[in-house]
């Protein structure tokens, strides 16, 4: 599988610093977690955390590793000023992980070294989101951007069937609050206009049905009636082919100076747009889970924070006993 290979090549990467026992190790692993329908960023990022822990400590097999081991590398870890502390958490789970699979694998009673490790706490900040004013300007921003290219005559190298996608895809990913991993695979058998909906594929390779309403749905159909390509994905680049995370985050990037916005907010953050604007407007809690496809209620309470601090916000602006 590609995400098996990413890791093979981090590893050979870090082939001197790794003993060949430990290298194995690591391939088992990533392997297991693949079977087990992992995302491709968990696989990589896991992969990247223990190739630089075993490379950190220079070890010959995994058993080598104790508590002591594992608490100077925390330490090592807290002393990096640039490092955040979901960083770092990130890092100890993929390594608890690890030494469970690989206790496991080799049938010793030993235990984890990382329990009982107590890790920095995790502060959650609360995730950003655009207004519906600053919405309405960005999924305008293909169509300003066809107005000037029309201009050009037949110097434009844009064509009209790549606004209408890029309008589609950009309703899709506020209209459905989808993740930009889960746009990219979308294929065209799992779109349903009648129902106002999609078949999204999610974490674990989860399915769920995702509602993107009347406009993202008018938006595709216009898209699909021009594009010239065949393709069993639902959008597609100039020559066909399905596009990536980096394509969206780069268009993005441009239609957010269109728009005059901050062009450092990435495609998730239309996902947070999509779940905060639908709690502002009365949706109950477990809807918006099922919508976000998340397996905790818990995840999607972090927006009853962000509606709070808006109501908070705006009594502050509105009520004359604020001050």
């Amino acid at each position: 599988m590609i995400e098996e290979r990413i890791v093979s090549m981090a590893v050979e990467k870090e082939k001197g610093l790794l003993s060949p026992e430990i290298a194995e190790s690591i391939k088992k692993f990533i392997h297991y977690l693949s079977e087990k329908n992992f995302s491709s960023y968990t696989l990589r990022n896991y992969g990247q955390a223990l190739t630089e822990f075993f490379s950190w400590g220079k070890w010959q097999t995994s058993r080598e590793v104790g508590k002591e081991e594992c608490r100077n590398y925390l330490y090592f870890l807290s002393k990096k000023p640039d490092l955040k502390h979901s960083s770092i958490r990130l890092r100890f789970a993929a390594l608890r992980s690890f030494f469970k699979f690989y206790y496991q694998h080799q049938k010793q009673g030993k235990e984890n070294p990382l329990s009982g490790l107590s890790l920095p706490k995790f502060y959650r900040t609360l995730p950003r989101y655009l207004s519906l004013e600053q919405i309405r300007a960005l999924l305008d921003a293909p169509r300003q951007k066809w107005e000037k290219e029309k201009g050009k005559g037949t110097k434009s190298k844009w064509k009209e069937w790549q606004w209408k996608r890029d309008q589609a895809w950009l309703e899709t990913l506020y209209g459905g609050g989808i993740r930009v991993g889960e746009l990219c695979a979308l294929k065209r058998k799992n779109f349903f206009p009648a129902e106002l909906a999609l078949l999204v594929e999610g974490k674990r390779k989860k399915e769920r049905f995702c509602i993107i309403g009347k406009v993202a749905t008018a938006t595709i159909c216009d898209y699909l009636k021009i594009c010239p390509y065949e393709s069993e994905f639902l959008f597609v680049s100039s020559r066909g082919k399905p596009l990536t995370p980096r394509f969206f985050q780069l268009a993005l990037k441009e239609y957010l100076m269109i728009a005059g916005l901050d062009q450092s907010i990435s495609p998730h953050k239309l996902r947070h747009t999509f779940a905060t604007h639908l709690l502002e407007g009365g949706a109950d809690l477990r809807s918006i889970q099922e919508l976000l496809g998340h397996s905790h209620l818990s995840t999607t309470q972090i927006y009853t924070s962000v509606s709070a601090e808006h109501l908070r916000a705006s009594y502050q602006r509105a009520h004359p006993r604020a001050q």
